[in-house]
């Protein structure tokens, strides 16, 4: 069974930096893609990153691209969002997701992914 546990998560002031992690179990890590994702009170889930599962592509949202960077550890099943340049709108509760397969233009897309974690709250206060 997949299971997905995200960690990192906090409270900063703004232009701070956090790393989340989301540790990945019970399936073949290195053959699924893998995204992560937040979403706001009051706000549908969006996509932040993504990445494949050779780890050779990644794709950000232009709201982060520059700021956030996906990567995964393949020794430790364990994907990472490092986050610099934090700002009150990145506020959020983060999820890292898992799939499978994927159609590569849905990549940011939660309808994509089929395996989620329970996520990790971030506020930055400005």
């Amino acid at each position: 069974q997949v299971q997905l546990v995200e960690s990192g998560g906090g409270s900063v002031q703004a232009g701070g930096s956090l790393r989340l992690s989301c540790a990945a179990s019970g399936y073949a890590y290195s053959t699924y893609y893998m995204g992560w994702f937040r979403q706001a009170p009051g706000k549908e889930r969006e996509g932040v990153a993504a990445i494949t599962p050779a780890g050779g592509n990644t794709y950000y949202a232009d709201s982060v691209k520059g700021r956030f960077t996906i990567s995964q550890d393949y020794a430790k099943n364990t994907l990472y969002l490092q986050m610099n340049s934090l700002n009150p709108e990145d506020t959020a509760m983060y999820y890292c997701a898992a799939n499978l397969g994927m159609t590569w233009s849905l990549h940011l897309n939660p309808i994509a992914y089929n395996y989620w974690g329970r996520g990790t709250q971030v506020t930055v206060s400005s």
